[in-house]
């Protein structure tokens, strides 16, 4: 690739960056940057550490020294994904990206993938990698979690009248002008209904969300940090955003007519 290339970014996208959050993922950060960087050599990507007691953060400075197009950003402390991927998303406005790509330090998003989410981005404003559309699937996932995963889906797309059948899914692609129409900065959830609180502004702002077939994967190594706590907090959210989307329904139909009868 020459430098010319690597200036355009993606072809059709422009400048990507791909944000991974790690907390404890000195494991899988060496294998997942690799396997990006072979994926999609046009993009870069950004590392967003939440000081890692287990190095994470070092590995992450290594591999940067050795590859310009490995980024890091180094946080205080442990406060969430969603305030991870903020922090991620104000790097990236900062540096002048056109587009950035949410993805699990742990392997369960293919890196090889990524480039379906990126083609599709040229035709979208939003793009999620979907468990449950077909061709999607989800391997070594025992049956609890499954019927969990797809209740939830389930149950955000009646509760809050959106179309799209994995609201829920980590993996996505996002042009940043939509990230600044959402303002992206107020959003309050921080753990696994941040997911949920994105898809629900990106379709309130009328913007278009594409779906595109992932195969997910369970880690192989480290912890999940996943939580039931965290599943609460984003049943909870659905419920209440479900509400105000009935009221702004409501609003809209019986809103009197410019026009006289």
């Amino acid at each position: 690739m020459n430098g010319n290339e690597a200036e355009i970014g993606y072809p059709g996208v422009g400048r990507v960056l791909v944000i991974i959050p790690t907390y404890n993922e000195s494991e899988n950060v060496r294998l997942i940057v690799p396997r990006v960087r072979k994926a999609t050599p046009e993009v870069d990507i950004l590392i967003a550490d939440d000081n890692s007691p287990d190095g994470t953060g070092a590995i992450a400075d290594e591999m940067a020294a050795a590859d310009d197009h490995v980024k890091v950003l180094h946080r205080p402390g442990k406060q969430g994904l969603g305030a991870a991927y903020i922090a991620g998303f104000d790097w990236a406005h900062e540096h002048g990206y056109d587009a950035v790509v949410e993805m699990d330090a742990d392997g369960s998003h293919a890196p090889e993938e990524l480039p379906r989410l990126l083609d599709a981005l040229r035709g979208a404003d939003a793009v999620i990698g979907s468990r449950w559309v077909r061709g999607g699937k989800v391997i070594n996932w025992p049956v609890r979690r499954l019927i969990l995963s797809r209740g939830a889906n389930l149950y955000t797309r009646m509760v809050m009248g959106m179309g799209v059948k994995d609201a829920t899914g980590g993996y996505r692609a996002y042009r940043l002008p939509v990230l600044r129409k959402i303002d992206v900065e107020t959003v309050t959830s921080r753990g696994y209904s941040f997911q949920v609180e994105l898809t629900y502004r990106t379709h309130r702002h009328g913007f278009r969300i594409a779906e595109v077939p992932i195969t997910f994967a369970e880690r192989e190594h480290g912890v999940s940090k996943m939580s039931g706590s965290i599943i609460k907090e984003a049943l909870w959210k659905v419920t209440v955003w479900g509400a105000q989307s009935r009221r702004e329904r409501v609003r809209r139909m019986f809103k009197p007519s410019d026009r006289w009868p």
